[in-house]
């Protein structure tokens, strides 16, 4: 015990924001408002911003979706009565007409997301993990815990379109479509990743060991050029799936972000920013651009699930086991003393990509070597060893 007068000496994270009260003072600190969005009665598993970023959907293990108005800060709608177990993943079609849930109760459904009403349920072998649907709204695909399958089906008449059983050595734990709707990325307990080809209805890239312990969570840049990973190795990797750089050079890690296993990752729209949720309770923001850590945000009492980001990059929702979400202001972020500090300390100055022209931080670490490229034309600076898919026939 410390002597009396005295305080013991902790260690502090100068990029964490972390209140000991309620949202005034983390306002107040660190000028990044923050709103819990309460109304689940169990842990949130998913969650998305919706119909332009003015609404938010999120699935729970209490069986229900609920849509939030952002401005309210209250859910305005209920999916409910249907699932009989936890939903472990909800997504919604491109147009926000439909809502897909994927559940414990082995089965995956469609509703319309205006008058509330189940359109189609398919029932599937074991329980399901995971759930996407196209971005031109035609497939949706879900991950089982079963002979750890995933299966596509058409999002209009549930007919299964393949089931491709084995497609892992163990648990599918998130199924991605890519932007371009070619290919299904998988990732799994096996520490693998795997992209399953739709139109030649085969697997054509097979990552193993990609990390060292299982894949949480994958996710792609919109343009389809990057995928990134979380693992419970404590890390998230950036892979170039478009060239196949990964295969001589491996991917980019990110690392020390989070104390633990990483439990979801997001890209904004424009891949400058990624956001990680770990079982630490921590969100953290990370910077594309040179690829560091930016702030880390805590408040959530149990793990984080999910997150998402808006269009503008200016609000984070995020979703935990503690039975909320929350939705950070993060607009004014550049302007927290402790984030300033930090970067200043690390030695960075902003340069100009010799290749694509966009700034990006330069921490001056090692006087023998400074970068002159972004992390994104790093990735893709060697030549392609992978042909280019082929177009998505139009009557597919």
């Amino acid at each position: 015990m410390a002597p009396p007068g005295r305080h013991r000496r902790t260690t502090v994270d100068p990029l964490a924001v972390s209140p000991r009260q309620e949202e005034r003072d983390h306002a107040r600190l660190a000028k990044i408002h923050c709103k819990v969005l309460k109304g689940h009665s169990d842990a949130v598993t998913s969650c998305h911003f919706c119909f332009d970023d003015t609404k938010i959907i999120s699935g729970s293990c209490d069986g229900t979706v609920k849509l939030w108005d952002i401005t309210q800060s209250v859910p305005i709608q209920s999916f409910k009565e249907e699932h009989v177990g936890p939903i472990s993943e909800c997504c919604l079609s491109p147009d926000n007409k439909r809502l897909i849930t994927a559940s414990y109760d082995k089965t995956l459904k469609a509703w319309d997301t205006e008058t509330g009403k189940v359109l189609w349920s398919v029932e599937q072998d074991g329980l399901l993990t995971s759930c996407d649907i196209s971005h031109d709204g035609k497939y949706v695909v879900s991950g089982s815990d079963m002979e750890n399958a995933i299966c596509l089906v058409d999002a209009v008449n549930a007919e299964q379109v393949a089931c491709i059983r084995g497609h892992h050595r163990s648990t599918v734990r998130r199924c991605r479509f890519d932007p371009h709707n070619q290919r299904i990325a998988t990732v799994s307990s096996d520490m693998s990743i795997k992209f399953w080809d739709i139109i030649a209805q085969s697997t054509t890239i097979s990552v193993e060991k990609a990390h060292t312990n299982a894949i949480s969570d994958c996710c792609f840049s919109l343009n389809g050029h990057y995928l990134c990973t979380a693992g419970w190795d404590e890390v998230l990797k950036l892979w170039d799936v478009r060239t196949g750089e990964f295969r001589s050079h491996g991917p980019i890690v990110l690392e020390q972000g989070h104390i633990g296993i990483i439990g979801c990752c997001v890209f904004s729209k424009d891949a400058s920013l990624l956001v990680s949720g770990g079982f630490d309770k921590t969100v953290v923001v990370w910077d594309l651009n040179q690829a560091y850590k930016k702030i880390s945000l805590k408040g959530h009492d149990h793990w984080v699930t999910d997150a998402a980001i808006s269009g503008n990059k200016k609000l984070i929702v995020t979703s935990s086991k503690d039975c909320t979400l929350r939705l950070w202001n993060i607009e004014n972020a550049n302007e927290i003393p402790v984030v300033i500090q930090a970067i200043r300390a690390r030695g960075s100055k902003v340069a100009k990509c010799e290749e694509c022209e966009k700034p990006f931080l330069i921490f001056q670490e090692k006087e023998d070597r400074v970068e002159t490229r972004c992390v994104f034309c790093r990735l893709k600076a060697h030549k392609s060893v992978l042909p280019v898919p082929p177009s998505l026939p139009a009557d597919l």
